[in-house]
C-alpha cells in the first residue's frame, strides 16, 4: 500500500492541522478506526470529528470508551464495531447504554468481537487476507450473536488427525485510521513506546491514515532510534501535531492518565442533558484542541505532569 500524499507543500512533508486532516480524510458514511489501547487514545481527533459534524460513521475501536460515548452523543456514529465497551474500569458509558439497551434516542448497530478477534481482523485487513483463524471462540456465545464469526474446515488435520472446523473472522479495512502517538517526523515516520496496541495494523489495514502526535521531531531523532518507529512514513497520509491530544488517557513520557476525569464521566454521561452541556462547553465551545487545552489551564495540566524516566541508549553499530 503506497501513499504519496504531499499535504504540506515541501517534498514528503505531510504536516497539517487537525482541522484540515479531518476535513480531508474523514467523510460522512466512512468506516473510521480510532485506535490506542488505554494509552494514546485519539481523543482530540474524535472531538474534531464532532466539531465538523460528521454523520453516519462506522466506528471501529477495540475498546470503545469515552471518546466513542461523546461521538455517539454528538450524532456522529451509526454503527460500532468493538470488543469492549466501558469507561475504562471507572464506570459506564451512559449514551452508549441508552442507545443499545433502549434505542434512545435511536438504535445503534453494534458488532461485537473479543479483543483477540479484533486483533485478528486488523491483521487480516493489513495483510489483505480473506479471513483470519482463531481458536479462542470455542465455548463462547459470541458466534451466536455475531454472524460475522464463522467456521471453516481447515485444510490441515487437527490435533487428533481428523478434519477440523475452526472459527474465522473477516478482515477490517477502514476508510481511514486515526491514531495518537508520541512523536513523528514531517514525513510521517511515527514512534510509539510504552503500552502499544494495534496501531500499526490498524494503519496498514486502512485506505487512509492520520497520525496525531505530541511533538514533531527532526529526521535525525527518528534515525537515531529506529526500533521505536512502529508506523513508517509510506503508510501515513497526514501528520498532526496536537500536544495533550490523548487526554483523558495518557501519553507515556508526556502526561499521566486523568483518573479523576474517568471517574466523573459516569455521572456526566448518565444524564443526557448534562452530557450535551459538556459537549457544548468543551467541544463545540472550543475552536480546536489548543483552545481546549488553554481552557483547562496550566494548574490542571500540572497535576498530570510526569517525571523523567530515561531508557538509556543503544549502540546499533555501523560498517567501518
Amino acid at each position: 500500500m503506497e501513499r504519496t500524499t504531499d499535504a504540506g507543500g515541501a517534498a514528503g512533508d505531510k504536516v497539517v492541522s487537525l482541522r484540515e486532516a479531518v476535513a480531508r480524510h474523514v467523510r460522512d458514511g466512512d468506516t473510521v478506526s480510532l485506535e490506542g489501547f488505554t494509552h494514546l487514545i485519539p481523543t482530540a481527533a474524535g472531538h474534531e470529528i464532532i466539531r465538523q459534524g460528521r454523520r453516519g460513521l462506522t466506528v471501529v475501536r477495540m475498546t470503545a470508551d469515552i471518546v466513542v460515548d461523546q461521538m455517539l452523543a454528538a450524532g456522529c456514529v451509526a454503527r460500532l464495531v468493538s470488543s469492549f465497551v466501558g469507561n475504562s474500569s471507572a464506570g459506564s458509558l451512559g449514551e452508549l447504554r441508552r442507545r443499545i439497551e433502549r434505542a434512545d434516542p435511536e438504535p445503534l448497530e453494534f458488532e461485537e468481537y473479543s479483543h483477540y478477534g479484533m486483533v485478528c481482523r486488523y491483521v487480516a485487513g493489513a495483510q489483505r487476507l480473506p479471513f483470519h483463524p482463531l481458536r479462542s471462540y470455542g465455548g463462547s456465545d459470541l458466534p451466536l450473536v455475531n454472524p460475522g464469526i464463522r467456521k471453516v474446515t481447515s485444510p490441515y488435520p487437527g490435533p487428533d488427525g481428523r478434519p477440523e472446523q475452526i472459527y474465522v473472522v473477516p478482515p477490517v479495512n477502514p476508510d481511514v485510521t486515526i491514531v495518537h502517538a508520541q512523536r513523528a517526523d514531517r514525513r510521517g515516520n511515527t514512534q510509539i513506546w510504552g503500552l502499544t496496541g494495534v496501531q500499526a495494523e490498524a494503519v496498514y489495514a486502512a485506505d487512509r491514515a492520520v497520525v496525531v502526535v505530541e511533538e514533531l521531531v527532526a529526521d535525525e531523532v527518528v534515525r537515531a532510534d529506529p526500533n521505536r518507529t512502529l508506523i513508517p512514513a509510506h503508510a501515513v497520509d497526514a501528520v498532526v501535531v496536537c500536544p495533550r491530544g490523548a487526554h483523558p488517557s495518557f501519553a507515556q513520557g508526556y502526561y499521566d492518565r486523568d483518573n479523576a476525569f474517568y471517574r466523573s464521566w459516569s455521572a456526566i454521561s448518565a444524564d443526557p442533558a448534562r452530557l450535551r452541556a459538556w459537549l457544548e462547553e468543551w467541544v463545540y465551545g472550543t475552536a480546536d484542541h489548543a483552545e481546549y487545552v488553554a481552557k483547562r489551564g496550566e494548574e490542571f495540566w500540572a497535576r498530570l505532569a510526569v517525571g523523567e524516566a530515561l531508557s538509556g541508549s543503544v549502540d546499533y553499530g555501523r560498517r567501518l
